[in-house]
C-alpha cells in the first residue's frame, strides 16, 4: 500500500518522537529529557458520530487550521514509523499450526464459510491467505463488536464492503445482536446443497457453516448466542478455543467452531500493533508500554477522541503527541511511578469503551 509519509524524526528507540506537518496542521514536539506544556482546546459533538474539532491553542485564542475530514493515512504513515523501532510483535502458539492444518482439510466440508473479524480493525483482522484457502466457497463476513464502534464507521465498511459485494453482518456477540439474521444468511447460501442432493436421491442433510478468524473476535461468543447456551468455550482473550468443535444448530444448521488462526510471522507491524491493542493477539508478544504509547499516540490524532478527552479523564496534560510522556505522567499520578501499570490501564480503559465508539482503521480509498 502506497503510503503517504508525514516527515518525522527518530532520536533514538526509546520512543521520543518529533512531529513536523505541512504549514496547514500542528507543530509539535516532545521528548522525555525536555517536557513541553501544550494547551488542548477542543469542540465536541456529544455520541462520538460526527468530527471533533481539536488542536493547540494559537496566540489569538483560535485553533490553528484543520482540514474537515481526518486524513487516516497520515495516521497509518506514522503509525508505520512509531512501530520501526519496536520488537516486532509475533504469535504463534503450538495448537495454532496443528489447527490450521486441520482446518484446511474440514474446511473442503463447508456449505459456507463465517469469517469474524474486530470491527474496530477489520483489515488487521483480515488473514493473509483466507482468500486462497476458500476459493470459490460462499462466504459470510461478519464484522463482531460492533457497538464499539461509531455509525458513521459502521455505515463506511458496510459501504466499502458492499461495493465488493461482499455480504456482510455486524454483530455483537456479547448481546447475541446479528445472530439470527446470520444463521438465515447462512441457510440461504446454502440451499442450493439440499437441491442438489434430492436430485442424486440423497437424503437432506444440515447445512455445514464453518467459523473462522484471527483470535478473541468473538467466534465462539457469536455460536454460544444462536445456541442460547454456553456449548463453547469463550473469555475476553487470545487462545481459549484451542481445538475443533461441531455443534447442531437445530435440525438443518451446523457450525464448526476453531481455534483462532493468525500467520506465522506478521509483517505488517501496524496491523501487529492494533491487535495489540485491541486484544486480538497474546500479551506476551508485546510490550505493553510500548503498545499503550503508540495508543495514546493514535486517540490524540484521532478526531473523535483527541488530547482533550485523554485530559478530561486522567486530569493530566497530554504534551504534543507524546505518548512515552503521557505514562510517565500517569504512572506518577496514579501508579507510584510504575509505568506498568498505567500503560496497561490506557489499555483497558480503551478495550472497554471508556473513550468511546472508536474504529482504529477506515477503508482504504
Amino acid at each position: 500500500m502506497a503510503l503517504q509519509l508525514s516527515i518525522l524524526r527518530f532520536h533514538s528507540p526509546t520512543l521520543s518522537f518529533h512531529f513536523f506537518h505541512s504549514p496547514t496542521k500542528t507543530k509539535a514536539s516532545a521528548s522525555i529529557s525536555a517536557l513541553a506544556s501544550t494547551a488542548s482546546s477542543s469542540i465536541q459533538i456529544v455520541g462520538g458520530q460526527k468530527l471533533i474539532r481539536h488542536g493547540n491553542s494559537n496566540s489569538n485564542g483560535g485553533f490553528e487550521s484543520y482540514d474537515e475530514e481526518f486524513d487516516w493515512v497520515d495516521l497509518d504513515a506514522d503509525l508505520y514509523y512509531w512501530t520501526k523501532p519496536l520488537r516486532p510483535v509475533q504469535w504463534y502458539p503450538g495448537h495454532i499450526a496443528k489447527t490450521e492444518k486441520e482446518l484446511k482439510e474440514q474446511l473442503k466440508l463447508m456449505d459456507v464459510v463465517i469469517e469474524v473479524r474486530d470491527a474496530r480493525i477489520p483489515l488487521s483482522t483480515s488473514h493473509p491467505q483466507m482468500d486462497s484457502w476458500l476459493g470459490n466457497r460462499k462466504r459470510i463476513l461478519v464484522l463482531n463488536r460492533e457497538d464499539m464502534i461509531s455509525t458513521a464507521d459502521r455505515n463506511a465498511w458496510a459501504t466499502y464492503y458492499a461495493m465488493q459485494g461482499t455480504k456482510v453482518i455486524f454483530s455483537n456477540g456479547k448481546l447475541g445482536m446479528g445472530t439470527m439474521k446470520l444463521s438465515r444468511l447462512a441457510k440461504a447460501l446454502a440451499a442450493g446443497v439440499n437441491v442438489k442432493r434430492k436430485a442424486k436421491g440423497l437424503l437432506p442433510r444440515p447445512v455445514r457453516a464453518g467459523i473462522v478468524g484471527y483470535p478473541n473476535v468473538g467466534k465462539s461468543s457469536l455460536i454460544n448466542r444462536l445456541l442460547k447456551r454456553r456449548m463453547c468455550p469463550a473469555a475476553p482473550r487470545p487462545g481459549v478455543t484451542r481445538e475443533l468443535k461441531w455443534v447442531r444448530f437445530g435440525k438443518d444448521l451446523e457450525f464448526l467452531d476453531s481455534p483462532g488462526i493468525i500467520p506465522m510471522r506478521i509483517s505488517d507491524q501496524a496491523a501487529a500493533i492494533k491487535l495489540a491493542i485491541c486484544d486480538d493477539i497474546g500479551e506476551r508478544s508485546y510490550d505493553v508500554t510500548d503498545v499503550a504509547v503508540i495508543l495514546v499516540q493514535m486517540l490524540a490524532r484521532i478526531p473523535t477522541v483527541g488530547s482533550k478527552a485523554l485530559q478530561n479523564r486522567y486530569k493530566i496534560d497530554v504534551d504534543g503527541n507524546c505518548g512515552k510522556i503521557f505514562i510517565q505522567k500517569l504512572a506518577l499520578h496514579l501508579f507510584n511511578g510504575d509505568s506498568h501499570q498505567a500503560a496497561f490501564r490506557v489499555l483497558s480503559d480503551f478495550r472497554k469503551g471508556r473513550f468511546g465508539w472508536i474504529s482504529l482503521e477506515r477503508p482504504p480509498r
